[in-house]
């Protein structure tokens, strides 16, 4: 495999309230992408966090 087969990925960073003017449509199209992961992850730890919670007060009745 030579050196100049594949460019380098960069890895996609979104600052919150960042211009996005100069931005190409596949570059807002990956931040969507990204966004919606994180998003997606959130909502996970917070549902796992909600029934540690629940089970916690249940505990202490």
């Amino acid at each position: 495999m030579s050196l100049f087969d594949e460019e380098p990925r960069r890895k996609v960073v979104h600052d919150i309230g960042q211009d996005l003017s100069l931005l190409s449509v596949a570059e807002l199209d990956e931040r969507i992408v990204l966004l919606r992961s994180e998003i997606t992850r959130l909502e996970e730890e917070r549902s796992r966090k909600g029934d540690s919670k629940v089970a916690a007060e249940a505990l202490f009745r």
